[in-house]
């Protein structure tokens, strides 16, 4: 998930954004609400996680102006205030979730688990798609580049067309486990590591332009170079 983490206590947000990037989240920092509401229009997040006392403005405020605009990005809030009316008065203003602070970082992980499950489009996925001059086609298993037809196993065509469908957005680690494995933990190999390989080496012919890019740290992306 790509996650904005909108928190202006610095050691907590250091925190909170080594556990989302230990799971594999893709997380942005801001500590300033002014700033955040800037970005979550300018951006596209899966999930915001939104303290409510923030310089500037107010995280209540912040999350009007969003459900003002139908922004409909899940949002969690984290909070100090924690009692049964704040709570209330969170999810009233358009909140899908309420943490109280002190909390625990593997319930944090499990709430936004919820979230990105519950927003999943229902829509069906599409049966053909494109990047640059690489054509999927998933209804009859085949795929080509600029006309030159690509042998792929089942697995190879499932990461490429996991990839293809997010194609400009970085798809970590645990994403592909999840999606294309069906693992809910890391084995701690390289499988993934192999599979990029071998399928970046079927794609990519003399002269072509690579269209799978590896994300320091974070994990890939399928774009036109």
């Amino acid at each position: 998930m790509q996650i904005l983490l909108v928190e202006d206590d610095a050691a907590l947000a250091a925190h909170i954004v080594a556990g989302l990037r230990e799971a594999g989240h893709v997380v942005e920092h801001c500590a300033d609400g002014r700033d955040a509401l800037v970005r979550a229009a300018c951006e596209t997040y899966d999930a915001i996680v939104l303290d409510r006392m923030l310089p500037t403005l107010d995280g209540l405020k912040l999350l009007a102006a969003l459900r003002a605009t139908d922004d409909a990005t899940p949002v969690l809030i984290l909070s100090a205030l924690g009692d049964v009316d704040e709570r209330v008065r969170g999810l009233r203003a358009g909140g899908d979730d309420y943490m109280a602070k002190p909390f625990a970082m593997s319930e944090l992980l499990a709430r936004l688990e919820v979230l990105a499950r519950r927003n999943a489009p229902l829509t069906p996925a599409a049966s053909r798609l494109r990047v640059a001059d690489l054509d999927i086609d998933l209804a009859s298993h085949s795929v080509t580049r600029a006309g030159r037809r690509i042998q792929l196993t089942l697995r190879e065509l499932r990461i490429l067309a996991y990839l293809a469908r997010n194609a400009g957005r970085v798809v970590t680690r645990t994403m592909l486990l999840e999606n294309v494995w069906d693992y809910n933990f890391d084995p701690q190999t390289n499988i993934i590591d192999q599979h990029i390989s071998k399928l970046r080496q079927k794609i990519t012919a003399e002269g072509e332009r690579d269209l799978v890019h590896t994300v320091r740290g974070v994990g890939y992306m399928m774009r036109e170079a």
